[in-house]
Formats: C-alpha cells, sequence, structure tokens
C-alpha cells in the first residue's frame, strides 16, 4: 500500500503588467486575466497598507476580490530582513498554486522591467520547479513619461540607455557620451547631484522630469532646474536627451550585402 501524498497539481503564476498608473494602458491580455478565474496577489510595503498596482485596478473600475492575497516586499536595505520577506512572500504564493487554481500577481508598470514579479518567481520556481509561469507585458514607466511629455525615446538610428539613477553621476555623465537618450529611475535620492551635472554639460533645457506618470497624481516639469531642492515621489524618472553627442560610424548590414553582391556580379562579368 502507497501512502504518498499525491503530489500537488499547481495552478500558473501570471505576472499582470497593469502599466504605470493610468487604467486605460491596461492592455486587452491583462484585462482578461483579471476578469479571469486566477486568485489576485498584491504587493505591499508595508501589511494592510495600500497597494499602488492594486489601486490602478480599482481605478479601472474592477472590485477587488474577497479572497485577494497581499503580500510584502519591504523598502528595506537590511538583506536579512529582505531575504525573510522574499521567502514569505515566495511560500504563500507556492501555497496559493498548490490548490491548483492560477495566481495573478499584480505589477505596476511592465512586469519585465524592473519588476517584483521576475524575482517573485524565480523564488517560487526554486520551491516548486514545476510552476508554469506566465508574463504578460505592459506600458513602461519611461515609455509612457515621453509620451505624456511629447518627446521620443529615440528617432532612426539614436540610442537609449535606461538606468537607476543610484549608479551614480559619474556613470551617468559617462553614459551621457555613450547615448543619445538616457532614462534615469528612481532619482529622488540624487535629485540635486544630477541637476548640477545637467548644468555642468548644459543638458537642463533637454531634459524632462516626470513623476507618477498615469496616475491622478502625475506631474510632467520641463523646468528641471526649478527641482532643486525639492524632496520628489520616489516613482519618478528623468528624461535627459543629449543632441550634441558626438557618433561614430554606423555599420549597415544591408549594405554591405549589397556591395559584396555586387563585386561578385562584376567579377563574373
Amino acid at each position: 500500500m502507497n501512502d504518498a501524498l499525491p503530489t500537488p497539481r499547481y495552478g500558473r503564476l501570471i505576472g499582470v503588467s497593469l502599466g504605470p498608473g493610468d487604467p486605460d494602458l491596461i492592455t486587452r491580455r491583462g484585462w482578461t486575466a483579471l476578469q479571469s478565474d486566477a486568485r489576485w496577489t498584491y504587493p505591499v510595503k508595508k501589511a494592510e497598507e495600500r497597494s499602488y498596482a492594486l489601486d490602478i485596478v480599482v481605478r479601472a473600475g474592477l472590485a477587488v476580490p474577497a479572497d485577494a492575497v497581499e503580500l510584502v516586499f519591504p523598502m528595506t536595505r537590511d538583506a536579512v530582513a529582505l531575504a525573510k520577506a522574499w521567502a514569505r512572500a515566495a511560500a504563500r504564493t507556492a501555497e496559493l498554486l498548490a490548490e491548483g487554481r492560477d495566481v495573478a500577481f499584480l505589477v505596476e508598470g511592465d512586469a519585465s522591467t524592473y519588476s517584483t514579479f521576475r524575482h517573485l518567481a524565480r523564488a517560487v520556481r526554486e520551491l516548486a520547479p514545476e510552476v508554469e509561469v506566465e508574463t504578460i507585458p505592459g506600458v513602461s514607466s519611461f515609455a509612457a513619461a515621453a509620451a505624456c511629455a511629447d518627446l521620443a525615446l529615440a528617432e532612426e538610428d539614436e540610442t537609449v540607455a535606461v538606468i537607476p539613477a543610484a549608479y551614480g553621476v559619474s556613470v551617468i555623465d559617462h553614459l551621457l557620451d555613450e547615448f543619445d537618450t538616457l532614462v534615469l529611475m528612481k532619482v529622488k535620492p540624487l535629485m540635486d547631484e544630477i541637476l548640477d551635472l545637467l548644468e555642468a554639460r548644459d543638458l537642463v533645457a533637454t531634459s524632462c522630469f516626470v513623476e507618477k506618470v498615469g496616475s491622478p497624481e502625475e506631474r510632467v516639469v520641463k523646468d528641471v532646474a526649478s527641482l532643486r531642492g525639492e524632496k520628489v515621489n520616489y516613482l519618478s524618472l528623468l528624461l535627459v536627451q543629449n543632441p550634441k553627442r558626438a557618433r561614430g560610424e554606423l555599420r549597415r548590414g544591408c549594405r554591405k550585402r549589397a556591395a559584396a553582391a555586387e563585386a561578385t556580379t562584376e567579377a563574373a562579368a
């Protein structure tokens, strides 16, 4: 007689990207997932605190299911506290998935870009490798910011880099010479230092600050120098364009192939 417990049939873990704040930017695929039978989970910084991701869905007109589950991801640099929080969130998610029902994790912005979801998915798979993960893409904060600021992130052969501002002004200074547009994420801690750099590089006029894009508190500031000394929101970014950047010669493979084909034809003649 075999008394072994049956292996649980896990539901899918679905990362539902909601866009940065405007409910109208939720994709049709994301909307379908929200209205499916999947169990909702959503991130909070502290237990029973408001969730930015959940607020987006509420503003979209959807009622929060009674069985929705919050997962706590504290804003701290304490490695031990973070590890414990991740372990608890992963264990709770795996527990829910073991019921055989899909779990939808609500993600502000895009689930593949600086998102809690990818870390959560890895942690869950360490506990239950057989869990199937689906990621529903969404509108990133910087794409929405460029649109609301009436700016292009890149045109033709221009280059773009997206980095956390926490890398510091020396890295930002270097990258300004390497890319036509820099997207600086989470600029709050270094705002004044970045402004010093932009003024020294004469790039204030080609920079734009966007805060809580798509939300009712959205703010777009093109006079970025006016932000000096201000305590900006955590959910903020800077778009910095460097029109004076010196560019190297482009290699265009299609032209090389055309030249090679022409040379072959001439040789055959």
